[in-house]
């Protein structure tokens, strides 16, 4: 079994910056992608950013771009999302996943384990 553990969420005004991180424990399986995905309240859960492997292969949803950084240490089995310029938009519960291969999806249903989600509030 694979368990992740999201920490770096909180309360933060517009613009601020924060940093999430995300930390694989467990059974181990070789190569795997890494994604954030967000879910506020009432909406479905969308994705954020993912990222390979090596890190050759990154993708950012549209309404992060250029604000939010994604990022991983292969030694420490953790994946980072640096958010920076924050907006009240990005209020939501943000979930970390894992896709075990060098696939680098894009949608939920293809991402294989979750972690338990940590809350980012921006205040206006």
């Amino acid at each position: 079994q694979v368990q992740l553990v999201e920490s770096g969420g909180g309360l933060v005004q517009a613009g601020g910056s924060l940093r999430l991180s995300c930390a694989a424990s467990g059974r181990t399986f070789g190569v795997y992608a890494m994604g954030w995905f967000r879910q506020a309240p009432g909406q479905e859960r969308e994705f954020v950013a993912a990222i390979s492997w090596s890190a050759d292969s990154i993708y950012y949803a549209d309404s992060v771009k250029g604000r939010f950084t994604i990022s991983r240490d292969n030694a420490k089995n953790t994946v980072y999302l640096q958010m920076n310029s924050l907006k009240p938009e990005d209020t939501a519960v943000y979930y970390c996943s894992v896709r075990p291969g060098v696939l680098v999806p894009l949608t939920e249903r293809e991402y294989f384990y979750w972690g338990q989600g940590t809350q980012v509030t921006v205040s206006s």
